[in-house]
């Protein structure tokens, strides 16, 4: 590379004696090498060493970085990053899990808004954290979602390093949020949500399942079962459609998006300003973007042609904001166009036993769609009347979603990150230990058990939640009968699951859910006119007469290996006293038949009566289906 006719660096030696040296780079150091300065090529990455040599005396070395200096490349900038054919990807994790329908949070002018209130955040703190009473204050908005907003930040970022992702539970408030993720996270909520494509006939649509609410949009044409069998599954957007929509709202965005990022270098002439980067400003693209398959200890600036070779030692040099951009740009139109090139070949090529929509049966012999994503996720799709079993041996992601499963109990007995529950009706859901968030969307008379940090319910019907959580439980959108109650599980990992994603047990919030509004600002289905947002109906408690535990069968739980005898997360006093009487009163039944003086065909008269009762309640509730299928296996 080479420099334009302004200096890049100027090197200043401040000597009292003698002067100092410059050694080539061909020249062995010397043992008394005192500093290294890397110069890094954007273009290339190539870099050239200067070694300093302090023979008699004291050496001061200040750097004068003059930024209002332009790099003249002899090679353009290239999508293709340090780690060769590595493809750019939008962050899932803040578009599925950070979009909260607070009108408050979305603004009509968003960068100038924002840059204003960065400001005002900055001002208002010394070290560029804020908690959310300043939060809370700034955006005008309750307490509570302040506080929300702290914990879906928490949720969605994307450095485990970060202080406010390492926070225990309840000292969110005390570490506060960076103001640059913050504002990031304030600025996608400007993002709509893609469109399910059209179906082709959708009167006939109407008429299997009229809609029941005005809040519902498309989706209250299908319940979660008539969606399956219907095949209208095929008109929900895919992983690449979503992913290719993402691209393109950070396509869209970017050059406001690092606008908030961005410092002010030095005049480049005419009163105009330089705007540039950091290496740590740099870094926080890293909220919405990354590189390769796995966002989890991934470093941004290490993916790029600026930081990526920087010497540790050397204070890295700001890059400009044009730069960056262009680069961004480059490698996100890259991305669309291997995502339209994959699809294409898709369409176009022999049809796949995967790509099929999967064919339900009422056997247990039940064609699964079981994959797992080169984004670590793994996806459960189409189980139907059948039990389903994955241990932490068989996921080899950290992410999973259950899609459209209906009359099916699925075991998920794993430590995850991230766990989405769609589309599912009458069945059970159990999920490990999700460390991060989960999310149940569009589900019918489906009970859902789960430990986990946060859990985010949306437009879900008859549904019962046994929580074990954190964080409060948010609900959204149009809810109807839910409930939740105290978790009611456990499996011999359970416990050493939990500890692995930071889950504790000592703290459980199942019964303090927060609801929001009902319409959700960031779907892009148009709602009524004149239909005014009003707050979501929250759930109610499961009576502790109804409560009870559900148990994993031994041969479900996997290997044996592990310490959880019970569940971890303490009964509150009403659910735990109940217990206790219907297991004295078991136990009372026990003993009243045991000492039961009667003749043998009594005996077999009562135990066929008992027999018959157990059968029943076993049809009633579903479970004789799983009887049949373990006996299948």
């Amino acid at each position: 590379f080479s420099l334009s006719t302004q200096t890049l660096f100027e090197i200043i030696w401040h000597s009292s004696t003698k002067p100092n040296h410059i050694q080539p780079r061909h020249h062995t150091p010397t043992r008394r090498l005192h500093r290294k300065a890397t110069l890094v090529s954007p273009s290339s990455s190539s870099n050239f060493p200067i070694y300093f040599t302090p023979p008699y005396c004291h050496l001061s070395l200040s750097l004068s970085l003059s930024l209002s200096l332009s790099l003249s490349m002899t090679d353009p900038i290239k999508p293709s990053t340090s780690r060769g054919s590595t493809v750019i990807h939008p962050r899932r994790e803040p578009f599925e899990f950070g979009l909260l329908p607070i009108p408050k949070l979305i603004f009509s002018d968003p960068t100038q808004s924002l840059i204003t209130l960065k400001q005002k955040l900055l001002d208002s703190s010394s070290n560029h954290r804020v908690d959310s009473a300043i939060i809370s204050d700034s955006l005008q908005i309750s307490a509570d979602q302040a506080r929300l907003l702290l914990d879906t930040l928490a949720s969605v970022h994307h450095s485990d390093s970060e202080p406010l992702v390492r926070a225990l539970p309840g000292q969110n408030d005390a570490v506060g949020a960076d103001i640059h993720d913050l504002v990031l996270l304030l600025y996608i909520q400007s993002y709509k949500r893609l469109l399910p494509r059209s179906h082709k006939d959708s009167a006939s649509v109407a008429d299997v399942w009229p809609s029941t609410s005005a809040f519902d949009g498309y989706f209250s044409a299908l319940s979660p079962l008539q969606l399956m069998r219907s095949n209208s599954r095929r008109f929900m957007p895919s992983q690449a459609d979503e992913e290719a929509h993402q691209l393109l709202y950070l396509q869209k965005h970017m050059a406001n998006i690092l606008s908030l990022l961005a410092e002010h270098g030095e005049s480049q002439g005419e009163g105009e300003e330089l705007q540039v980067l950091t290496m740590d400003r740099f870094e926080h693209i890293g909220f919405l973007v990354q590189f390769g398959d796995k966002a989890e200890g991934n470093c941004l600036s290490q993916s790029s042609p600026f930081f990526a070779n920087s010497d540790p030692d050397m204070p890295a040099i700001p890059v400009s904001v044009t730069q960056v951009h262009d680069w961004l740009m480059q490698n996100i139109t890259s991305a669309l166009e291997h995502i339209s090139e994959r699809t294409s070949a898709k369409e176009n090529g022999p049809a796949s036993g995967t790509d099929q929509d999967v064919a339900m049966t009422d056997a247990c012999t039940v064609s699964v769609k079981f994959s797992a994503s080169t984004r670590d996720s793994c996806f459960i799709e189409g189980v139907s009347k059948a039990s389903y079993v994955k241990h932490a041996s068989d996921m080899k992601c950290s992410s999973v979603k259950v899609l459209n499963c209906q009359e099916s109990t699925v075991y998920v007995l794993a430590p995850l990150r991230y766990a989405i529950v769609y589309g599912c009706s009458d069945a059970t859901i159990v999920l490990g230990a999700v460390g991060k968030a989960v999310r149940v969307e569009h589900c019918e008379r489906v009970h859902v058990i789960v430990a986990a940090k946060h859990i985010c319910i949306a437009n879900c019907r008859e549904c019962v939640f046994f929580l074990g959580v954190n964080q409060q439980p948010l609900i959204i959108g149009d809810n109807h009968k839910l409930q939740v109650a105290p978790y009611n599980t456990c499996y011999p990992q359970l416990e050493e699951h939990m500890s692995e994603v930071g889950i504790l047990p000592t703290v459980n919030r199942w019964d303090e859910a927060l609801a929001l509004g009902i319409l959700d600002p960031h779907d892009s289905l148009s709602h009524p006119a004149g239909v005014s947002d009003v707050q979501a109906e929250s759930a109610t408690r499961v009576d502790p007469d109804q409560f009870t535990n559900f148990v994993i069968p031994n041969w479900l739980a996997g290997e044996s290996i592990g310490s959880t005898k019970d569940n971890p997360f303490a009964l509150p006093d009403s659910y735990a006293a109940s217990q206790h009487k219907n297991k004295k009163n078991l136990e009372e039944i026990r003993r009243l038949i045991h000492e039961a003086s009667l003749e043998d065909n009594r005996k077999r008269e009562l135990t066929s009566v008992l027999h018959m009762y157990f059968k029943d309640w076993l049809y009633a509730s579903g479970n004789i289906r799983q009887l049949y299928c373990l006996q299948s296996d």
